[in-house]
């Protein structure tokens, strides 16, 4: 039985494909779900500008997702908490899935190839190669122009 389930969400259209294949495992009313969203920091701390406002520009995207993912939590049949962190979102993501010992971690994948998949790399494979547990990756579903 899978007891813990972290689900990775980063706001995208992708997330409401991610959610939606959460809504067609079978919970059980004992499972506990993660809805986890990781804030990306800056690569160094030359990107941060000295001037710019920390405070409340900072703020308004976190109250934003938490709004989202309180959102999904209503929906969801089994006891849930949210987790909204910062920091790399692999790293986050796998360091979640052990803070909570899940058994299964969702998460989405962009579909990157090539020179966009060397340079942004990729946060599902990353997840995949790094977790304890199990991952299932949740690859979007293009629209076929003329059916």
């Amino acid at each position: 039985m899978i007891s813990t389930i972290l689900v990775a969400l980063d706001g995208s259209d992708l997330s409401e494909q991610v959610i939606a294949t959460l809504h067609n495992l079978k919970l059980e009313t004992m499972t506990q779900v993660i809805l986890a969203h990781v804030i990306s920091q800056p690569t160094s701390d030359l990107d941060v500008l000295a001037d710019r406002p920390q405070v409340e520009t900072e703020d308004i995207p976190y109250r934003v997702i938490e709004k989202k993912l309180q959102s999904y939590q209503e929906k969801i049949p089994c006891n849930t908490e949210l987790e909204i962190v910062t920091g790399d979102p692999a790293e986050e993501i796998v360091r979640l899935a052990n803070i909570y010992h899940a058994d299964l971690i969702l998460i989405g994948s962009r579909g990157l190839t090539g020179m966009k998949r060397i340079l942004q790399g990729s946060v599902s494979s990353q997840v995949v190669t790094d977790a304890s547990c199990s991952v299932l990756v949740v690859k979007p579903v293009l629209s076929v122009k003329g059916k």
